[in-house]
């Protein structure tokens, strides 16, 4: 690890119970990473839920949807501990990516379908897009375009991006819905907090396992009153045991398994528009996860390997059906408050998730978390994210009316153009208030070349933009980042100021991460000799 002789690198990781290359005792190792895990499972089975409700898909067809989600996340995560970036970060369904796949749906799904059920119609043209939207999105990495970013980077982007990450949340319906049960919320909440800050002294089990104890408690204490009857099928914090005695044992999950991909150009565009913002959660999340555990900030050959992972597990998303894969914030949280970075619990969690994924009775068990259980850990995990990201700001000058301007800014149009566009429902909506069909008939009109295949280009090109602006306007830490990254690099400042120096020097040296690759090729050279 590289850092100054102050320590500037954090005082968090001086919390850290494992690092990352640290290898807890096997048994301890599976259940922190199975904690791990179950800070992620709301999101990842929302992505799914949400798009088989949009696409009608049949129930029978969705509990192995939603499997085939957690068998992509654990051999994504699998992969990027492996060969990626090597950062303790789980992979799953990413939500910068919903938006899009929401639009393709609605396209495909809008004037119905011949010859096949209209959500399979629809999923095809999904992996379509995310399959090629991927190459790209590997190429950016591994021809090292998206490293080359990092030197554009100072703690006055970082800190807001990191900060929008938690932000972002904040109105999660598991936490702000009208029917909130804010007594099992609450419970799972002051769980959560008794066992990371009050008791962590007390039992070394409080200290690593305080969100699964938390859940666990606040799960059982729901499905009594559930079994009891003291709460109905309507309230929130019911638990629906019987929907998982009806589940299949055994799902069968494998590529291709809806059917060969199709590709339209005009949905691989705006899926771009979705990997963007994935890029930029990702490039922020690989900050977070080294400041918490104590390390260098991330070199620019790390970064490239990061995303160009992330390119190759969404295009392999594609190719078994799902809807993309990116890094979670999610467990980036859970190290904070259990301090445990070590990859290897993260890979034992991985390996757990990708077998239990074919098992239909474990998604179904999951999926009958009550949101406002959820919406507690989200309330943990996410503010902790906030505090990571402004811990960065010890390294610049917060005196500087420079940097205060650009911090509150990113801040403010990154929570303020994403509830915008929180008007429109989907990029079709956005089209429609835009107008965008009058301006490609005024287009077209002033250029004279109604019918052609250029009026068809520029079409396709303008919904293009305005679907790019509507994605990457509904990513809270894209607007901020994107804010702070342009306002930092031109307005003036010096590298003391805007922290560049101080943050120099904790940072990883290139040499100094070594990927899957060079540690085989290292091995293979001793071997001849």
């Amino acid at each position: 690890m590289t850092r100054d002789d102050s320590g500037a690198g954090g005082a968090v990781g001086d919390e850290i119970e494992y690092g990352i290359e640290d290898r807890p005792p096997f048994a301890e190792s599976v259940v922190l990473g199975i904690q791990h895990y179950l800070t992620m499972v709301g999101a990842n089975i929302a992505v799914p839920l949400i798009l088989a409700d949009v696409m009608g898909m049949p129930p029978n067809v969705t509990a192995r949807f939603v499997g085939t989600f957690f068998v992509v996340s654990g051999i994504a995560t699998l992969a990027q501990t492996t060969f990626g970036n090597r950062y303790p970060i789980v992979q799953g369904a990413p939500f910068s990516m919903l938006a899009p796949a929401l639009a393709i749906v609605g396209v495909v799904t809008a004037g119905g379908v011949q010859g096949q059920p209209s959500w399979e119609a629809a999923l095809l043209q999904l992996q379509g897009a995310i399959i090629v939207a991927a190459v790209v999105e590997v190429a950016m990495g591994y021809f090292g375009l998206v490293g080359k970013l990092r030197r554009y980077l100072s703690p006055v982007v970082i800190a807001p991006t990191i900060a929008l990450i938690g932000l972002a949340l904040f109105s999660a319906p598991q936490i702000t819905a009208e029917n909130q049960s804010w007594p099992l919320l609450g419970l799972t909440l002051g769980l959560i907090l008794l066992f990371s800050q009050y008791l962590d002294v007390k039992h070394k089990a409080f200290r690593l396992y305080p969100v699964i104890l938390a859940l666990v408690i606040a799960w059982v204490a729901a499905t009594a009153l559930s079994v009891l009857g003291v709460i109905g099928a309507s309230h929130p914090g019911y638990v629906d045991l019987g929907a998982v005695a009806g589940t299949r044992p055994l799902l069968p999950i494998y590529p291709l398994q809806w059917g060969m991909p199709q590709v339209t150009t005009a949905f691989v565009v705006g899926m771009f528009a979705g990997v963007l913002a994935s890029i930029v959660e990702s490039i922020g999340d690989y900050y977070a996860v080294a400041n918490l555990s104590g390390t260098g900030a991330p070199s620019e050959k790390r970064i490239n390997h990061g995303i160009g992972m992330e390119g190759l597990m969404n295009v392999f998303s594609g190719v078994m059906g799902t809807a993309g894969s990116t890094s979670y914030s999610e467990n980036i949280g859970a190290i904070g408050l259990t301090g445990v970075a070590s990859r290897y619990v993260v890979q034992l969690g991985a390996a757990v998730m990708l077998v239990v994924g074919f098992v239909g009775y474990f998604g179904q068990l999951i999926a009958t978390i009550p949101d406002p259980i959820v919406g507690g850990l989200f309330i943990a995990m996410f503010g902790q994210i906030v505090a990571v990201g402004i811990s960065n700001l010890r390294h610049v000058d917060l005196d500087s009316s420079r940097n205060t301007f650009i911090i509150g800014f990113a801040l403010f149009v990154g929570l303020a153009i994403p509830a915008y566009m929180g008007n429109f429902e989907s990029t079709i909506a956005f089209r429609d208030a835009v107008g965008l069909e009058g301006t490609i008939e005024f287009l077209v009109g002033a250029i004279g070349v109604s019918g052609t295949a250029l009026a068809a280009s520029i079409e396709t090109a303008t919904q293009a933009i305005v679907d790019t602006v509507y994605i990457i306007g509904s990513t809270g830490m894209a607007v901020g980042g994107l804010a702070a990254l342009f306002l930092d690099n031109t307005v003036p400042g010096t590298r003391e100021e805007r922290g560049i120096a101080t943050w120099d020097r904790i940072t990883e040296d290139e040499s100094e991460f070594e990927s899957f690759w060079d540690r085989w090729l290292e091995v293979d050279a001793g071997r001849e000799r």
